[in-house]
């Protein structure tokens, strides 16, 4: 190589990085015009560009002809788009992701994932040439993206849904003004107990993560962890049980129990009445037997009446003690192997928040059996006064006299 063409190769490797697809045509241009005879072979061997990429550059800058302001190709250049090739791609793309109709069998990916390998598999057996990212692309600009499932179906919406969570806000107000307790609960969902992953994550070293089970399967020795959650409406402090046996509407009352020996008593001295707003289903059922039982138990023990006004079917996301205690315990304690109950008790304690909530926890070792059978005697022996307004979600338990 001579000293001429090495320091055309030097200037071509020193400027490559920085030109785009106009500059690097033009400056192998300038190159091969600049050494003369026979300067466009030797430059288009250095720079492995065409020769016919160099004579149509020296074409462009003889004529004085720019691609025009912030382009690199004349309108019209390069490759045509996939939809020009072929105009009815667009069309089949979209019958494929548009809903259809659950059962019917004319929806070739009905019963397939739409990954974008299914989609271009499936283009291509309707004769349409497509690789999967330029699937990806169409999607995109047909305002597609990829999704989840989000969780806003509630079930049935009773045609009293609104009028039911007024009547219960307005009996909250009541209570609260007049200083007598209004508290919600609910239970939290089953733990495993034991080394197993706990969705989240925490900072850690880089690396580093702790190291947990493959399997999630049951500790026979360590079965799973219930809480049983208690939030006071207008103190904005819990309180949670977590049992061991079962969830059943005897652990429900005798959580209610705990919290108002334990923090309720103390807040509320000169109580008169205690107001309860539960979820219609679970532990604390509007149709079940026993939690009224145990409710009758705990109104005759408390010498007080117990109202209870319960959320409408389908609504127990909007329950007060799913957002303004069990989310920020599930915050807490993200990313944290539940490897014992000690270890649950602790992080439920420790839940706190800047508005001031407050948390107490306790392990409840009793035995609840299932499958208690309530008698309709013992049910009529409920002294039991049901409201007006749908009395079969708002009731009030009244402290029977031979108490």
């Amino acid at each position: 190589m001579t000293e001429a063409e090495n320091a055309i190769r030097q200037r071509w490797e020193l400027v490559l990085p920085v030109l785009d697809e106009q500059a690097r045509r033009w400056f192998a241009a300038a190159e091969a015009e600049a050494f003369g005879r026979g300067g466009v072979s030797v430059v288009s061997r250095i720079t492995g560009l065409s020769r016919g990429t160099i004579i149509r550059g020296l074409g462009e800058i003889a004529a004085n002809r720019c691609a025009g302001p912030g382009r690199v190709r004349r309108p019209g250049g390069g490759r045509k788009t996939k939809i020009s090739q072929d105009p009815t791609l667009l069309d089949d793309l979209k019958k494929l992701v548009e809903p259809v109709t659950l059962g019917s069998c004319r929806g070739p990916l009905l019963w397939t994932s739409k990954s974008l390998r299914h989609l271009s598999q499936t283009l291509k057996d309707f004769g349409h040439n497509v690789c999967h990212p330029v699937v990806g692309n169409l999607l995109r600009s047909l305002g597609y993206s990829l999704q989840g499932n989000a969780k806003r179906r509630e079930g049935s919406n009773h045609p009293d849904r609104d009028a039911q969570f007024d009547y219960l806000n307005a009996k909250i107000k009541v209570y609260l003004a007049s200083g007598d307790p209004a508290i919600s609960v609910d239970t939290k969902k089953k733990e495993l107990v034991g080394n197993f992953k706990n969705n989240g994550r925490e900072w850690r070293p880089k690396n580093s993560p702790e190291e947990v089970a493959v399997h999630d399967f049951v500790d026979p020795e360590l079965g799973r962890a219930i809480p049983y959650g208690v939030y006071d409406i207008g103190a904005n402090t819990g309180w949670v049980s977590v049992g061991i046996d079962h969830d059943t509407a005897s652990f429900a009352v005798n959580t209610i129990r705990r919290w108002w020996y334990t923090m309720g008593k103390e807040r509320y001295p000169s109580a008169a009445r205690l107001m309860i707003t539960a979820d219609c289903g679970g532990s604390n059922g509007a149709r079940l037997r026993l939690w009224k039982i145990e409710l009758q138990k705990l109104a005759d023990e408390l010498k007080m009446p117990v109202c209870v006004c319960h959320l409408p079917p389908g609504t127990s996301k909007w329950n007060k003690i799913e957002h303004r205690l069990f989310s920020f315990i599930t915050q807490n304690w993200r990313g944290k192997p539940l490897r014992c109950f000690q270890t649950i008790v602790q992080l439920i304690a420790a839940t706190t928040t800047q508005a001031g909530l407050r948390v107490r926890a306790e392990l409840d070792k009793n035995k609840y059996p299932k499958g208690v059978v309530v008698s309709d005697a013992e049910l009529a022996a409920i002294n039991i006064s049901r409201h007006e307004f749908h009395g079969e979600w708002n009731y009030m338990i009244l402290p029977r006299p031979f108490s």
